[in-house]
């Protein structure tokens, strides 16, 4: 049976300490790190080991997506489907098509991005354990924390570690607080 996750968190006063600590964690083998902070960290992505987010890719596929099908649409009501012959002029011009196949382009590239932040994110979960942590709330105002998901029996270790390389505080939240 696989052991439940715990999360081994740790308060940071300083943004040095926080990303020597997170690669010193990954050293150790710790894969699933995070980082929680008031404000954008310089060097956070490398030193928890971050890929490059798809979401760039994502919103490009939908935008290119909404480009093809508001254009198919619009070639199609104006030259298959309702063709209406204006003073002899052709079914199809595509100077008139350009203001909504932007809007179409614009409005999938949105909403592809909004839904694939979802799953990439893993909405919807409303509750996570951590936030119940004593102290955790200055995540939000002045304070940099490092949590990592480690098996029951990895806890331990981790923490001593973290103890070791500066954090202030070190908590323990085991799945199902």
């Amino acid at each position: 049976m696989a052991s439940a996750a715990t999360w081994v968190l740790a308060e940071f006063k300083d943004e040095a300490a926080l990303c020597a600590a997170a690669r010193r964690l990954r050293e150790l083998g710790q894969q699933r790190l995070d980082a929680h902070s008031p404000v954008p960290l310089h060097g956070i992505d490398e030193a928890l080991g971050l890929r490059k987010s798809p979401v760039p890719l994502i919103a490009l596929i939908g935008g290119v997506a909404g480009v093809a099908g508001g254009y198919l649409m619009q070639w199609w009501m104006n030259a298959v489907d309702f063709p209406i012959n204006v003073a002899n002029r052709g079914f199809h011009s595509p100077p008139t098509n350009i203001p909504i196949t932007f809007e179409t382009g614009v409005l999938l590239a949105s909403l592809s991005i909004v839904f694939g932040l979802f799953a990439l994110c893993g909405f919807p979960r409303t509750h996570h354990p951590v936030f119940e942590t004593e102290g955790f709330r200055t995540a939000s105002v002045d304070a940099l924390w490092l949590s990592a998901e480690v098996k029951a029996e990895d806890a331990e270790p981790v923490s001593r570690e973290l103890e070791k390389l500066g954090a202030v505080q070190v908590s323990r939240v085991p799945e199902g607080l």
